[in-house]
């Protein structure tokens, strides 16, 4: 009898035993199967697996030449020595986007493919992204369809490189920033500025203050030369230019200058989206965003203030997002017909 309960006692024992096993072993695959976090970009191969993963074959190469015919001088050349004429194909302005691995040596081996093409870069920008392992290059170059065409897709095949885009016939947002320093004593005093070091202190050289002294005395040879022939009716002859050097001013021609000009430069500003963000005795800061041609008649606008310095980050695109038109505006759009000028109001 107690035989009987002792191994009814021990099956028991061994049931939940192996029950237990179960449950945590239940509990460990369950605690495998739970999704994890992709893990890092560690090097430039994961671009090199991306590429090669999703692998399109590209379109064929745009036509380098225009049709055109040939004379019998360039046929001829062109048997004897295989030498072809040169490309008709207009160069054109092309924004290329690119998405590259955030490492050192990306940028030096990007420009050096453009450089080895004989491209001139126009203007670089280059920033990290939302993801901190990759950045985003935009490179702004003249040239023909074909040549880029070709660059890009030498760009592209670099390991480091994820994506080449060109936006030339994209609809995109372009923007430029723009920092120039501007004076506020006019553009006589520009020269003397830029000698006055950091400040920007009107500071005359020693020739300009030599020249002063000369062309104070011509002006007071001029004053009696124009008294001596006032008197008998004849015409005074012309100062010399080296007089028209400009006087040193007093604290209230300056003060006033100041103001005029500083309100001129703010109003201006203004009209093209910008802003004054620094104000010293002689000169002002003015920061302006916009397209690369608002930028470059804004600095032409400035110019006759007197630039003393400025500074452009070079263009940023980013793409438009289309709108989709939904199939009732299109039916509204079909259905509209000419529009009757006698139903229009007057005017």
């Amino acid at each position: 009898m107690f035989a009987v309960r002792a191994r009814a006692a021990v099956t028991a024992s061994t049931r939940s035993l192996w029950k237990a096993r179960a449950l945590s072993s239940t509990a460990r695959v369950l605690s495998d199967e739970r999704p994890k976090p992709p893990p890092p970009i560690d090097d430039s191969t994961s671009a090199l697996d991306y590429k090669t993963s999703h692998r399109i074959p590209p379109p064929p190469l745009p036509e380098m030449d225009l049709p055109r015919s040939r004379t019998a001088e360039e046929a001829v050349t062109n048997i004897l020595y295989n030498t072809p004429p040169p490309s008709l194909q207009p160069f054109k302005k092309h924004i290329l986007n690119c998405l590259v691995q955030n490492e050192p040596g990306v940028l030096s081996r990007v420009s050096g493919i453009l450089a080895g093409r004989g491209f001139n870069i126009d203007s670089l920008v280059v920033c990290r992204t939302e993801i901190r392992d990759l950045s985003r290059m935009s490179i702004v170059l003249s040239g023909q369809d074909g040549v880029v065409e070709q660059a890009r897709r030498q760009l592209e095949d670099l390991v480091p490189v994820w994506a080449v885009l060109d936006y030339t016939e994209t609809r995109t947002i372009s923007r430029e920033l723009l920092l120039v320093k501007v004076s506020i004593l006019g553009p006589e005093y520009l020269e003397e500025q830029l000698l006055g070091g950091p400040s920007h202190e009107p500071r005359r050289s020693r020739a300009a203050a030599a020249r002063n002294k000369q062309s104070k005395l011509k002006r007071e040879m001029a004053l009696a030369l124009n008294f001596e022939h006032s008197g008998h009716g004849e015409p005074v002859p012309s100062s010399s230019p080296e007089s028209q050097t400009p006087p040193p001013l007093t604290p209230s021609e300056a003060l006033r200058m100041r103001h005029q000009h500083l309100q001129s430069i703010h109003t201006l500003s203004s009209q093209f989206g910008g802003r004054i963000v620094d104000v010293s005795e002689n000169s002002v800061i003015v920061e302006m965003t916009g397209k690369t041609s608002r930028v470059e008649a804004f600095l032409s606008l400035v110019k006759p203030f007197g630039i003393i310095e400025s500074a452009r980050t070079g263009v940023m695109a980013m793409p438009r997002t289309p709108i989709t038109m939904s199939l009732e505006d299109d039916e509204v759009s079909e259905d509209s017909g000419p529009v009757d000028a006698s139903l229009l109001p007057p005017g």
